[in-house]
């Protein structure tokens, strides 16, 4: 009996003692997000979400590199499956950073449980819309190949980089969640382990499944399927293995329908995004696709080779999101206009250079994955003017980022689909009927600026209402 007593008393203390190390690590990642300087808060946050970028845009811009040996229409297929990806990363971050940001601002609240059940609630949604989406896809994989722009051409190697990317839908969908809660608790680094190590793989991969096994455009495909699937589980470790503040937990996602429903409203601008991403994927292949392989494969590097030095300003905003949501969710709000303030200026200063420097050297970096006449020609003045675009994209990225993560989705939608949407479909259509190719290659980098316009006037109306902080 007395055994029995000490036993249950053990018990009791080890829980005791487990929920302290818990409240000081919540009290200390308050205090952290609260009190350090929003300029070091950002850069911490920051770096490893560039490099996580960076990193996964280099293994894409391996696909593009190696599969590109293989002729025109095998790097067409590239440009195809891209628009496949950012369906699956539309609904990925829709519950990953719909997720993520509600966590930030219940953290920033100190409710750690509902955290836990909001992190649960995305990651198994994601698990469960991929398997759907990945299982209709592969049913219906030839016609989703023509929806996504492809020409006959093409279509062999379309649906042999794309079957594989089906294949693994639900643990690449997943990854995203899981990548975009870590981000937003602050645990950055260790969100840029797991798709670091995924994309190096990747990278490594490409060369020996296409070429040394003779694989070919499925060499990629089944490269790029292996590393998501080490990517995920990587990310997965994290939370089993209690890094995390919030825990999965397949319990708490009963009666969770209100908490998903939220969840789903607020990461609406990324389903937006990624969403009108694909889609002008789709009508940019179709319109490009009108003038040969050659233009199509240019239109697809000219895209990979943009979005990677975008993407230093995505990574830039992603480490000001945390800060943001946090900071508003406790109330800090002269802390979210600073960190705005330095996240924009750093962006423009860091586009900026690369976009100068890409100014100078278009051709050359076209010729990198395509050593052919007629696509550097084409591809060459569609970089330049993406490239002079940059400087309007830092603060659009902001304002977007901004608005998401306080909980403002009817204006975090809208301005969501302007660049690639409400703005870039209609321009691309039109322009290519007064201008040809000249206004396909054009049509982005207007967009680009169109959307810039009609941003500020939204921020600015923003901070001039921003209440005192509480």
């Amino acid at each position: 009996m007395a055994s029995e007593i000490n036993e249950k008393n053990m018990v009791a203390a080890d829980k005791v003692d487990e929920e302290s190390k818990a409240n000081a690590a919540t009290a200390a990642y308050y205090e952290k997000m609260t009190t350090w300087p929003v300029s070091k808060l950002v850069i911490t946050l920051g770096i490893p979400t560039t490099i996580s970028m960076l990193v996964t845009n280099i293994y894409n811009m391996a696909d593009t590199y190696f599969v590109g040996e293989l002729g025109n229409s095998a790097s067409g297929a590239v440009g195809v499956v891209f628009g496949l990806m950012a369906i699956i990363q539309a609904v990925g971050f829709m519950l990953g950073q719909g997720g993520g940001s509600i966590i930030a601002r219940r953290l920033g609240e100190k409710d750690v449980k509902s955290a836990g059940i909001l992190a649960s609630l995305s990651f198994f949604a994601s698990l469960a819309a991929g398997t759907v989406m990945g299982l209709l896809g592969l049913l219906f994989l030839e016609p989703l190949m023509y929806l996504l722009g492809s020409t006959d051409t093409v279509l062999p190697y379309a649906k042999d980089y794309g079957i594989f990317i089906l294949a693994v839908m639900p643990l690449t969908m997943a990854g995203f969640v899981l990548n975009n809660i870590l981000r937003y608790e602050g645990k950055a680094y260790l969100a840029m382990i797991g798709l670091t190590v995924g994309g190096v793989l990747n990278i490594i991969g490409d060369p020996i499944f296409i070429f040394h096994f003779n694989m070919g455009v499925k060499g990629a495909g089944l490269s790029t399927a292996i590393s998501q699937c080490i990517s995920f589980l990587i990310l997965l470790s994290m939370f089993l293995f209690g890094k995390t503040q919030s825990k999965l937990s397949l319990s708490s996602v009963k009666g969770g329908m209100t908490q998903l429903i939220l969840i789903m409203k607020t990461g609406l601008p990324s389903l937006a995004r990624q969403g009108m991403t694909s889609l002008s994927t789709m009508v940019l292949n179709g319109l490009a696709g009108n003038y040969g392989d050659p233009a199509l494969a240019a239109m697809s590097i000219v895209g990979k080779i943009s979005f990677f030095i975008f993407a230093v300003a995505l990574g830039i905003g992603q480490g000001f999101q945390p800060v943001s949501a946090f900071n508003y969710g406790a109330g800090k709000y002269k802390r979210v206009r600073k960190a705005f303030n330095f996240t924009a200026v750093m962006g423009e200063i860091l586009l900026g250079t690369l976009a100068i420097a890409g100014l100078v050297c278009s051709g050359r970096l076209i010729s990198i994955f395509r050593d052919d006449v007629e696509v550097i020609e084409i591809g060459t003045w569609a970089l330049r003017f993406q490239l002079v675009a940059l400087f309007f994209h830092p603060m659009t990225v902001c304002a977007t980022m901004l608005f998401q993560t306080i909980g403002k989705h009817k204006t975090a939608t809208f301005l969501s689909i302007l660049r690639s949407g409400l703005c870039f479909i209609p321009l691309i259509i039109v322009l290519t009927k007064w201008l040809g190719l000249l206004g396909i290659q054009m049509a982005q980098a207007v967009a680009d600026v169109i959307t810039f316009a009609v941003v500020v006037p939204f921020v600015i109306h923003f901070f001039k209402t921003l209440p005192e902080d509480i």
